[in-house]
Formats: C-alpha cells, sequence, structure tokens
C-alpha cells in the first residue's frame, strides 16, 4: 500500500438519495480545499403547493372565488365595439365612455351605474363580433335610460323584502325574484330598438313577444303590465349588473372603486348622446328619439303649471286691488278733517276663453273643462268669479260658472280669439286675469290687454295644415302672455 489517502465514497444509508453516479456528484468550486468529513443528509421537507395564479384586479369581500378559464380577448372586444359605433353611431359616446373590468364571475357581460362594464373571458371567448355589439349596445342601452336609479325606485315603492333565507349570491329568495322581474322588464324596454340593421338578434334575447305584450313601453308600465313569472325559470341566468335593476352585486367595485364616472360626467355622456340623436333623428329608432327630447327636458305636469300660472297672475301686485271707503285709512289721523280710503284687496276675478274651433278636438274640449274646474280652485274655490267664453270665429256670452259639467260650448267653426278677449275686456266687472285655451292657431291681439294673461296650448305640429293657404303659419303667442303647455 502507499501513503496515499483515499477519499470515502458515499456511504448508503436511510436518508440518502439515489446513486448519481461518476459524474453526476456535486463539484468543488475553484478555491475548494479538502473535502471535510461527510455529514449525514437532513431529512426532506414536503413540498407546498404551488401559489394560485394572481388574479386580474383586488378581490371583494364576499365574492365568490374566480374559475379558471381562458384568458380576456380583448382585441375581440374592443373589435365588437368598433362594430357598434359603426351600426349605431349616435351611441358612440356612450360606448366609449364604459371601462373595461375582467370579471370571471359573471355570466356575459354586466354594467354598473358608473359606467363600469364587467366582462367575463369564456362568454367572449365563445361569442361571434357581430353578437357582441349588440350586448355592448344592450349594456349602454341599460345606462342610458337609466335603468339604476329608475328600477331602485321602483323597488322602494313597490317592493318589501322581509329577511329571508339568503342565497349564495347574498340576496333572498324574494329580492332576487324581484332582481330578476326588473332585468326582464328593463330588457323589454331596450331591445325592441336594438337589433336589426347590422346588430343580429341573439338566441334568449328577452322581448316582449315572449309575454304577447307590446313594443314601446317603459320598464315600470311592463312591470305593472305582467309578473314576469313565466319567463323566470328559462332567464334565471339574466344578469345585467345594478346598472339594468338598481341592485348592488357583490362582484362590483362600488362608488369608491376605480375608474368609475361621477354624476356629472354620467350626466354629461347622456347629453351628448341625447344632442347627437336630436341634430341627426333619423338615424335613430322612435324609442332613442323620444328618450331624446325627454332626457333633459321631462313631461311636465301641465294642469300644476296651470294652476301655478293663474295663481300668480291672480296674486300679482295690482290684481283685485281697489280703494274703499268702508274702512278708512290709518294715514287718516295725520290729516284732521279729511278721510282717506283704504287699498282693500278683493278676490281676482277671471275669464277662461275656450277655442271651440273645428281644430280643437272633443278631448281636448274635455280637457279645458276639467282645467275650468282647476282654475276656480286656483282662486279659492269662488265659481262666482269665474266666467268662461267659448269662441271660434265669433265669441260667445260670458257665462258664469257653476259646475264645469254643466258648461255648453258652442263652435266648430273658423278661429280668432281676438273677439274673445274683446268680450272677455267688455263684460262687468272686468276681469283681472284671462285664461285662453287654445291650439294656438289664431290671430292674437296686437295689444296688451290691461290685465294678466295666461294660454293654455295644445300641442300641434311644426307647421300647421291650412287647406285654402298652404303657405299659412300660426303666430306664436304674444310675449305678453304666459304661455303653459298642456300635454
Amino acid at each position: 500500500m502507499t501513503g496515499t489517502t483515499k477519499h470515502p465514497g458515499p456511504h448508503p444509508g436511510p436518508h440518502s438519495g439515489p446513486d448519481l453516479g461518476p459524474h453526476q456528484g456535486p463539484h468543488p468550486g475553484p478555491h475548494a480545499g479538502p473535502h471535510p468529513a461527510p455529514r449525514p443528509m437532513p431529512r426532506p421537507r414536503p413540498m407546498s403547493p404551488p401559489a394560485p395564479p394572481r388574479p386580474v384586479r383586488a378581490t371583494v369581500p364576499g365574492r365568490a372565488a374566480e374559475r379558471p378559464g381562458p384568458a380576456l380577448d380583448m382585441e375581440k372586444l374592443l373589435a365588437a365595439r368598433l362594430h357598434a359605433v359603426k351600426v349605431r353611431p349616435y351611441l358612440a359616446d356612450a360606448l366609449f365612455a364604459l371601462h373595461v373590468v375582467e370579471d370571471r364571475s359573471v355570466p356575459t357581460m354586466a354594467v354598473d351605474a358608473y359606467w363600469r362594464c364587467y366582462v367575463s373571458p369564456g362568454f367572449v371567448a365563445r361569442t361571434p363580433v357581430e353578437e357582441l355589439a349588440g350586448v355592448w349596445v344592450h349594456e349602454v342601452s341599460h345606462l342610458l335610460r337609466d335603468h339604476h336609479e329608475r328600477g331602485e325606485r321602483y323597488a322602494r315603492q313597490h317592493e318589501e323584502h322581509g329577511p329571508g333565507e339568503r342565497n349564495e349570491t347574498g340576496f333572498s329568495s324574494a329580492e332576487s325574484r324581484s332582481r330578476l322581474r326588473r332585468n326582464i322588464a328593463a330588457d323589454f324596454e331596450i331591445n325592441d330598438d336594438i337589433y336589426g340593421d347590422g346588430l343580429p338578434v341573439p338566441a334568449g334575447a328577452a322581448l316582449p313577444s315572449l309575454l304577447r305584450l307590446p313594443d314601446g313601453l317603459l320598464m315600470e308600465e311592463y312591470l305593472r303590465t305582467a309578473s314576469m313569472s313565466g319567463l323566470a325559470a328559462d332567464l334565471a341566468w339574466l344578469d345585467c349588473g345594478s346598472g339594468a335593476d338598481g341592485q348592488h352585486r357583490p362582484w362590483e367595485l362600488g362608488p369608491d372603486g376605480a375608474h368609475g364616472l361621477s354624476r356629472q360626467q354620467r350626466d354629461a355622456v347622456r347629453f351628448r348622446v341625447a344632442e347627437g340623436i336630436k341634430g341627426r333623428p333619423g338615424n335613430a329608432p322612435e324609442g332613442w328619439r323620444r328618450w331624446a327630447e325627454e332626457a333633459f327636458h321631462p313631461p311636465q305636469p301641465w294642469r300644476q303649471l296651470l294652476g301655478a300660472a293663474v295663481r300668480s297672475a291672480a296674486g300679482a301686485p295690482g290684481v283685485g286691488e281697489n280703494h274703499s271707503y268702508r274702512r278708512p285709512s290709518r294715514r287718516s289721523a295725520g290729516v284732521p278733517g279729511v278721510l282717506l280710503p283704504s287699498l282693500r284687496r278683493t278676490p281676482p276675478r277671471v275669464c277662461v276663453v275656450i277655442d271651440t274651433s273645428g281644430s280643437v278636438s272633443d278631448a281636448e274640449l274635455g280637457s279645458a273643462l276639467l282645467e275650468v274646474a282647476a282654475i276656480s280652485r286656483a282662486v279659492g274655490g269662488r265659481r262666482d268669479l269665474v266666467s268662461v267664453i267659448s269662441c271660434d270665429a265669433a265669441a260667445g256670452v260670458a257665462v258664469p260658472l257653476c259646475r264645469a259639467e254643466n258648461i255648453e260650448l258652442v263652435g266648430g267653426g273658423g278661429t280668432d280669439l281676438r273677439s274673445g278677449f274683446s268680450r272677455a275686456l267688455r263684460s262687468r266687472p272686468r276681469p283681472d286675469v284671462i285664461v285662453a285655451l287654445t291650439d294656438g292657431q289664431t290671430p292674437w291681439p296686437s295689444a296688451q290687454p290691461p290685465c294678466r294673461t295666461v294660454v293654455g296650448l295644445f300641442p300641434r305640429p311644426a307647421r300647421a295644415v291650412n287647406d285654402e293657404n298652404p303657405d299659412y303659419t300660426p303666430a306664436a303667442p304674444p310675449p305678453w302672455a304666459r304661455v303653459v303647455t298642456i300635454s
């Protein structure tokens, strides 16, 4: 034997691994010294499972765990939005105002009140681009029609939820049923204006014809008309988010989340869309044109406005005021031997001139009679202070008001309210307020009457038709009259 020291090889033991072979052992570094004595290998620890993939956005407390699936095809989704803008250009501002949020717990696509659009990647993957464009238009229609606030308001006024058992979505069964009813009714309102002309009707779309209901109604009208119970089972999957029915979902980011629009921003988007539709109304369906007219100019309660106009005119300074010696003025004490009259205010007298020409329908005349009764209440219920004159081309006699139902309206010929104003001013005592109920197709007095004037105007087309004079255009009511449109 020589004196060369041999390095001991690895000793197999209970904790040793498999033999690594001649070239698989550990290689010493460049500065390694003599090998130390071998140490027993440590017991291997069990491997921990790999960390789950990072979610697309922060987890909202209370929401279900996200299901694995394909990644969101953003290019396809945005291509669908461009197609929606191409076929519905009047909705471009609203479509580009939506902010996309990827969410695998959403059945298809949904919106919240803050103009976030929650998108399911799986739904985008399996849906053609043209149908996706229709879903874009569908969801933004909920927001433009303000179904969030309207749904909330309807729920407060008509639905009461008890402390029922909660399901996995956090809602009781009664809340889930009422939410689905509002969502279906909201879909009924918008779906009749969405599809066609480049947007195919998707399978399972909620249409009023499923319940044999007419198109063109509002969400509230559909809720009052039908119970929707016949569709609840078939449309149980339907969930367009709180933007469609006003009920918050667990997966929504809420008012404090990122990329939400403020109320001012939301109103600005609606205003731009409404102005675009009114600027080019031929491009939009009738439902959208009606929405554009009423979005920022809602129908006014004309009965209240007419009554307020009469009360305002009757209460104006100088109306019903006269000097009287029945109660001497307090200033008489400062002028010995002289009796000064006091200024007394008497209830105002109102004369109602009703247009009974052939251009005014029987229904409008009936409304006019109802307003005569309302006018009598506006002056304190003194019917003896209200007189009625029926007028077409000539004025009738001023008839005192006993009961509105007993007034006989005579006419049916041409229209000239100037004779009605003249008759009213010749009556004694002279009225303090003249109220004219007309369609406006009449000449008006050239001079302002010496009393307050209120005109209740039945709406007519912008250009009236006159067979005898095709160029005839009715004059607008004079500026000295307060005009209230009777819708």
